[in-house]
């Protein structure tokens, strides 16, 4: 990521952490189903892409699963991604 600072907010309502950047708001959407969190979508819009915001709205949203003592389901595709190229999560992911 660049030198992009994201204040990365947790809409428990929505469900989702969630940032704003040029006035866009970029998201992670999950599930909580108790002793686990389904990560179902990641949106990133085309205006803001291509700056890093999808891997920091992941990484904000395991290190919060792994705060609260939760497993992770990645039923995102980028959320997939992200725990292969990052195996210091494995731990997270319902085996």
């Amino acid at each position: 990521m660049s030198d992009l600072q994201l204040s990365i907010h947790h809409n428990q309502q929505s469900q989702r952490f969630e940032t704003t950047v040029d006035g866009t708001t970029a998201y992670i959407s999950y599930v909580d189903n108790g002793d686990v969190i389904v990560y179902d979508h990641t949106i990133v819009p085309d205006a803001i892409g291509g700056r890093g915001i999808a891997g920091e709205l992941t990484k904000h949203a395991l290190d919060y699963a792994r705060k609260q003592g939760k497993k992770v389901v990645p039923a995102c595709s980028y959320v997939a991604s992200y725990l292969q190229k990052h195996p210091e999560y494995n731990d997270l992911k319902v085996q």
